[in-house]
């Protein structure tokens, strides 16, 4: 399964963006559906992920109340509503999938990587 991430951008503190992640070659209808942040020198950290089985959602602290997680399992993606942006969200965000149902969120629970899009928020 390849994944393809785009949406990111530049966006004034305040404002929204919507990521969107489509998945090729393979269905993502029994995958858990993830995103991860990246800042320079920094780890990859957990955004959000979405299950498949109990379709649960899971945020991270950081994000939760301002980020929204979803799928379209005809359309075979995964998105992310970001609003409420903040400069400290500035980061190349990255889908990732896993097969079966995970609220793990290390990197190593997921065996397939988007490419990553950035996302820049100015102050």
């Amino acid at each position: 399964v390849q994944l393809q991430a785009s949406g990111g951008g530049l966006v004034q503190a305040g404002g929204s963006l919507r990521l969107s992640c489509v998945a090729t070659g393979g269905s993502l209808s029994r995958s858990t559906m993830a995103w991860f942040r990246q800042r320079p020198g920094e780890d990859r950290e957990f955004v959000a992920s979405v299950s498949w089985w109990d379709r649960g959602n899971n945020y991270g602290d950081s994000v939760k109340g301002r980020f929204s997680i979803s799928r379209d399992y005809h359309e075979n993606a995964v998105y992310l509503q970001m609003n409420k942006l903040k400069p400290e969200d500035t980061a190349v965000y990255y889908c990732a999938a896993r097969l079966g149902s995970t609220r793990d969120r290390r990197t190593s629970a997921y065996n397939s990587w988007g490419q990553g899009t950035q996302v820049t928020v100015s102050s």
